[in-house]
Order: C-alpha cells, then sequence, then structure tokens
C-alpha cells in the first residue's frame, strides 16, 4: 500500500482550482504572510500602469480630435502622452514597480500614441488630398512605429537608441502641423500635403533604421551638474516659450538629423583613417 508521501504531487493553481482557492483562504495564521505575497505576485501595480493609461488616453484624444478638425490640440494631446510616456518609467523604477505587464501595456500605449495617432492626425490634416499615396504613407509610418516598438522590447536599447525613438517621430509630425494652423490656418493644398507627406515617410524610415540616437535615459537627474548648466536650462526654456511649435520643431528635428549625421561622420573619419 503505498504512503502519503509516495504519491505524486499535483501542481495547483488557486486561480483556476477552486478547492486550492478555498485551502488558501482557510490557511492558518501563520501562513497569512504567505498568501499576501502570492496575492502581489498575482496583481499589477497601480501608480505606474495608471500614468501609462493617461498617455493612452492621450493618444486617443489626439485622434478624436484630429477627425473633427482640432489639430492643435491633438498635436498637444500627443506632447502630453511623450510626457506620461517619461514619468510612467521613472516613476517606475524610483518605486521599485517594474514589472513584465507594465513593460507591455507601455509599449501597446506608445503605438496608439505615437504610432496611429500622430498617422491618423497627418491623415486627416492634409495626407488625405494625396489620395491613395496619403493612405500608403500613413500605413508605412504605423509599420514602421510598429516594427521600432517590437525590436526595443526584443533588444531593449539603454545606451543608445537604434533608429529614432517613435516618440521623437511623433513629436515631429505633430509639431508641422501645430505650425501650420498656428501661421497659416487654411486647409493645405497638394504642396503642403506632398512635403508632409515626404517628411511622414522620412521620420517613419529613420524608426527602424540602424542609426544610433543618444538616448536620454543617460541623463542623470540626481547627480550633481555645474550651476551653468541650469542657467542654460532655464534659457532655452525662456526661448520655447516664444514660440513652441517651432522651437520644438527645429529641436526635433536636429535630433532626427543627429542620427544620419553621426553615421556619416563616423564613416568619413574610418575612411580618412583607412587612407593613411
Amino acid at each position: 500500500m503505498a504512503s502519503r508521501e509516495d504519491k505524486p504531487l499535483r501542481a495547483v493553481n488557486p486561480d483556476t482550482d477552486p478547492e486550492a482557492a478555498a485551502a488558501e483562504e482557510s490557511a492558518p495564521v501563520g501562513d497569512d504572510l504567505s498568501r499576501r505575497a502570492r496575492l502581489r505576485k498575482r496583481g499589477i501595480y497601480l501608480l505606474p500602469n495608471l500614468i501609462t493609461s493617461g498617455a493612452l488616453f492621450a493618444g486617443f484624444y489626439a485622434i478624436v480630435a484630429g477627425m473633427n478638425g482640432n489639430f492643435i490640440a491633438a498635436s498637444l494631446a500627443i506632447f502630453v502622452a511623450m510626457a506620461l510616456d517619461t514619468a510612467d518609467g521613472r516613476v517606475a523604477r524610483l518605486t521599485n514597480t517594474e514589472s513584465q505587464f507594465g513593460a507591455e501595456y507601455d509599449s501597446l500605449s506608445d503605438m496608439v500614441a505615437f504610432g496611429v495617432a500622430p498617422a491618423l492626425v497627418a491623415f486627416s490634416w492634409g495626407l488625405s488630398n494625396l489620395g491613395q499615396v496619403g493612405w500608403v504613407v500613413t500605413f508605412v509610418y504605423m509599420a514602421c512605429a510598429a516594427l521600432r516598438l517590437a525590436r526595443f522590447n526584443t533588444k531593449g536599447d539603454n545606451a543608445s537608441f537604434t533608429g529614432l525613438a517613435s516618440p521623437s517621430a511623433a513629436a515631429i509630425i505633430a509639431c508641422c502641423v501645430w505650425v501650420w494652423q498656428s501661421y497659416v490656418g487654411t486647409a493645405p493644398g497638394i504642396v503642403a500635403a506632398s512635403i508632409m507627406g515626404a517628411i511622414t515617410a522620412t521620420v517613419g524610415l529613420l524608426m527602424v533604421s540602424h542609426f544610433a540616437y543618444y538616448s536620454p535615459k543617460l541623463i542623470n537627474f540626481k547627480g550633481r551638474v555645474p550651476f551653468v548648466t541650469l542657467v542654460f536650462v532655464v534659457l532655452g526654456l525662456s526661448i520655447m516659450m516664444i514660440d513652441p511649435p517651432t522651437v520644438l520643431l527645429v529641436l526635433f528635428t536636429l535630433y532626427a538629423l543627429s542620427g544620419p549625421v553621426q553615421h556619416g561622420w563616423k564613416k568619413m573619419r574610418a575612411q580618412r583613417v583607412a587612407r593613411n
């Protein structure tokens, strides 16, 4: 006759096994701490995922505002999503609440806020005037954003970004629409829509390129910096307040160009060293 110890152990899951769940609820008081630990593992962290939900809502609002013709509000919503996307990661690291669920949720939120929203805002703004070409350009941008996010999830860029980050690409599109609405205000013609289509396709391809970009994650906000650094930051914010859409467009465009320029410079230096 087999003893109790000879019987094979069966793995139980309290989420799917009613008997295991009942046994867990009726466990002695001494096992209360371990039961709470298991419950915490099955839950999610509220604060960082709440911020991610805010970024997701900002992206959704940008889509709705763009479809209704409120292009400045749509552009601002994309920048709000950028701010929240930066905040959720830092909050998760500072509070030690990083999780795989949060990473996947953040990626899905980025796809909506920086992939779908900018493309549809640009299409509603003027790319629809290009007919089928506008559809193709919009899809190319969204597909490149999805591929960029998938590559980031598998490789995990930290020291530098491989390809233009999707928030920066979305910021360029949002700034272009914002500048046009602020200084022109009329419906764009074929020429303006064609230029916007070229910009949309270019930033989309830069996202899936192999150009190396500086990662803002390398900025250490806890470390000490020279006093003049704070002066330059205040001066930069003051200049940006003079004309926010134009200044932001220039800054993000320079950042987008920094990858190809740096790659070309390194290639030229390598060829010069090879000749010598």
